[in-house]
């Protein structure tokens, strides 16, 4: 069977145009795709809080920052793709009208500047969006 040069070239253009799509699939980046330190350290905050709630996650591995109500310290690496926050110690203020959810944070996904705070369970309980 004699292939036209028509054909042949098609083919080829097939075959580069799928390499290309399946080469810019596995570049991407997104959820799912390793975290590094710097991705993560920084400040993220509940921009619709008041009084505000953030943790700062500090080049060193430390944590500081507020539910809201208590102040937050610990510790924070990166996992693969999920930031682990260490013992979490809090304040015991007593704050009316508060939802202290920052301080049951035991894990943390990040998507870009929006990080999702996992609690018990890998379950979702909010998210922080990174602070310029």
């Amino acid at each position: 069977m004699r292939l036209s040069r028509r054909s042949v070239a098609r083919s080829f253009v097939l075959v580069v145009v799928a390499g290309g799509v399946l080469a810019g699939c596995a570049s991407s980046s997104g959820s799912g795709a390793e975290l590094s330190d710097t991705d993560v350290e920084g400040e993220w905050t509940q921009t619709d809080s008041e009084p505000p709630v953030y943790l700062e996650l500090a080049e060193d591995g430390g944590l500081t920052g507020s539910d809201g109500c208590n102040q937050l310290t610990g510790s924070w690496e990166v996992d693969g793709t999920t930031v682990v926050f260490g013992d979490l110690g809090a304040t015991m203020m007593a704050c009316e009208d508060v939802d202290t959810w920052l301080s049951g944070a035991e894990s943390a996904t990040v998507d870009g500047d929006e990080m999702t705070i996992l609690g018990a369970g890998d379950k979702e309980i909010g998210t922080l969006e990174k602070s310029e």
